[in-house]
């Protein structure tokens, strides 16, 4: 018999004791997109399980159709019996019915110009929600970037909350217009003038106490040649009224921490710095924590001298004040499109004996940063190391860049010849030679411009802008067993810099005035990738993952490829002479959605031939302990929860949600 772990034990009872991070994680309730606001995406609920995997049938399916529903990227919140979410590009406000998937009310906010300009119009990922006198209160943050506070029950905006806004259709309550309290000008109707820059919104708020915490998103920086725009600065507001609370500057000002990091004057008006993946809290310790991107364009960065606090970073605040607890740049200067993509995920660890309260980034970049989320200190050492200086005229890189020592990457960083397609002499020659346009190096490989002395296309960039851990997979946790799971893939982006003036051509009505002096070279995340003849990636497979790590000690439990290999990459395989206990799995490539359970994690991908499946998977193992068709392929997340006395999962399929249950399950209508 197995010693027990009495240091874990302590942990779980501290845990049980916790209400700010387990209050939410009743089975019948989903209340944060992550469902708790820690992040998680764990359920209590024990209906399931790889015996009865298999007997998961359609409950039911609500279409978004009819209110523009595109992407998917929501995940419904279950709260006293019903559930929310947003859909479609004006981002619909959304209740249905948990049973029965019929629609009970829905919300839509006035068109405005400001709003259509978005570009993370459809990005919306949520609800928030919070209980003034015990009334539900449901909180979104739109396109057009207004909070609107909705009865919970009817979807009426609130009386005697927030203020008139000025635009015709707009409810006399029940909304504020954050635009006036960023302190830039702006008409109510068309907002912020493009010239000075634009700001939008992709994830939902969060309730921490008495306060409502708002972060924003703004234009890519793939997509910007400009180098004027406003910060995503963090607004704060009084649950009970809308009141305006506190304003954090994200790039600070004069007398203001960090503001040495920008060492000329471009923090007058350069902007991003954007929190657009969803926030967590730690509503005990009244902490909010708050992952951003980068400044205004990506891959150059001359016109900005310094490490840019606080772009690539977390940021801890005071949820009552906005006081800065503490903070960390994962990326000094950051150019590569390493900008932090998913939630924080908190959990309590015990680590060489000592109890540890901690948050979690998986980020890009292949790392996972561990820190004490009440002091800001690494669990595991982060060290800075030197990385290579940039070629790119007017480009001055950070010296060196934070690496973490502990836990081990989980995806490739960077690319080197050892890493190339090479399973008979024919592929690696014809992977040597693919890669003759290009510079390959590590990390931080910097970004190359046009015309280049050493006459390579452009820099490797790998596990990429959209590799490592993304937007689309948020990574999961089981609080009990400390235990973290995440979806990653490798997914190489190269970059490539032209002249700002002939950027600025491929990005008509974009923000700012003055073209930068370098600028992405192609409308799109990445220039031209390499590609090997044998239609397989260039690089080795496996192509993508679930890695799950005992948080305790950082140790990796175990690594699966995600899916089954394509039927595309075995017939290429087979052509190219290599048989497939030599390649192994490859895994699709895709990064998959995940949810966590008592009894086992479960996923979604494709089987070899493109049917959409789910997998339950052992937890400690990685090993298939059921699976199913699926009915659809699903995206950007997953939940479980029970109503009713029975457990679902909650696949986000597309412009749809499909529900899952077991037989008994059953309603006796449809969704409508």
């Amino acid at each position: 018999m197995q010693g027990i772990d009495l240091s874990r034990v302590l942990v779980l009872f501290l845990m049980l004791m916790s209400p700010g991070l387990i209050s939410a994680q009743d089975a019948d309730q989903w209340f944060t997109l992550g469902n708790d606001y820690a992040h998680t995406r764990y359920t209590t609920a024990e209906e399931l399980s790889p015996e009865n995997f298999g007997d998961l049938e359609v409950a039911w399916e609500w279409d978004g159709a009819s209110f523009g529903a595109v992407s998917g990227r929501s995940t419904p919140s279950l709260i006293d019996g019903l559930l929310y979410t947003v859909a479609g590009y004006n981002r619909h406000v959304i209740a249905i019915d948990p049973k029965t998937g019929e629609t009970v009310w829905s919300y839509r906010e006035p068109k405005t110009p400001r709003a259509e300009y978005s570009m993370r119009a459809d990005y919306g990922k949520g609800v928030a929600f919070g209980y003034i006198d015990g009334r539900g209160v449901v909180l979104i943050v739109s396109p057009g970037f207004f909070l609107t506070a909705l009865d919970a029950k009817t979807g009426v905006p609130l009386d005697d909350w927030g203020a008139p806004v000025g635009v015709d259709g707009f409810p006399e309550s029940g909304v504020v217009d954050m635009l006036k309290d960023l302190g830039h000008p702006y008409d109510p109707y068309e907002g912020i003038p493009l010239e000075t820059g634009y700001i939008t919104s992709s994830s939902p708020p969060i309730v921490v106490n008495d306060t409502i915490v708002v972060g924003n998103s703004a234009e890519q920086g793939y997509n910007q040649s400009r180098i004027e725009n406003v910060p995503g600065d963090i607004l704060a507001y009084d649950l009970r009224t809308g009141d305006f609370k506190w304003k954090f500057n994200v790039i600070p000002k004069p007398g203001e921490y960090g503001h040495e990091t920008w060492e000329n004057d471009a923090w007058e008006w350069t902007g991003d710095v954007s929190s657009w993946a969803p926030l967590s809290a730690d509503p005990e310790n009244d902490l909010v924590y708050i992952p951003t991107n980068s400044a205004t364009i990506d891959y150059y960065g001359g016109f900005r001298p310094g490490d840019n606090l606080y772009g690539a970073s977390i940021i801890a605040l005071n949820a009552s004040t906005g006081e800065r607890a503490w903070h960390f740049q994962f990326v000094h200067h950051e150019i590569w499109n390493f900008d932090t993509p998913t939630a924080p995920i908190l959990m309590d660890l015990a680590v060489d004996g000592q109890l540890i309260p901690a948050v979690v980034q998986a980020t890009k970049q292949g790392w996972l940063y561990t820190f004490n989320r009440l002091t800001g200190e690494p669990v595991w050492p982060i060290e800075e190391r030197e990385v290579p200086a940039s070629i790119v005229p007017g480009e001055i890189l950070s010296p060196t860049q934070p690496h973490v020592t502990w836990p081990e990457p989980y995806s490739m960083q960077g690319i080197s010849e050892e890493d190339l397609l090479d399973f008979t002499p024919e592929l690696k020659a014809q992977s040597l030679a693919t890669m003759e346009d290009y510079v390959m190096g590590g990390l931080f490989n910097p970004p190359i411009h046009a015309d280049n002395p050493m006459g390579k296309y452009a820099a490797m960039n790998c596990p990429g802008g959209a590799g490592g851990v993304n937007i689309t997979s948020p990574p999961v946790a089981d609080p009990v067993n400390n235990i973290f799971y995440l979806s990653e893939h490798t997914a190489c982006f190269t970059l490539r810099l032209i002249p700002g003036e002939e950027a600025d051509l491929l990005f008509p009505n974009s923000t700012g005035t003055t073209t930068a002096q370098y600028a992405n070279s192609v409308r799109g995340a990445t220039a031209r990738t390499p590609r090997h003849p044998s239609g397989l990636p260039i690089w080795k497979p496996p192509y993508s993952t679930i890695v799950a790590y005992d948080m305790d000690t950082g140790e990796k439990k175990f690594t699966v490829p995600t899916g089954e290999t394509p039927q595309r990459y075995k017939d290429a395989f087979e052509r190219a002479g290599v048989s497939e206990s030599v390649y192994g799995n490859t895994g699709t490539g895709a990064l998959v959605p995940m949810v966590v359970t008592p009894t086992m994690l479960v996923y979604s991908d494709q089987a070899s031939d493109g049917t959409p499946m789910l997998w339950a998977l052992d937890k400690d193992t990685g090993e298939i302990a059921a699976e199913m068709e699926a009915p659809a392929r699903s995206s950007y997340g997953m939940s479980s929860w029970v109503h009713d006395g029975h457990q679902y999962i909650m696949l986000q399929t597309s412009s749809k949600l499909t529900a899952l249950a077991l037989p008994a399950a059953q309603a006796e209508s449809g969704a409508h």
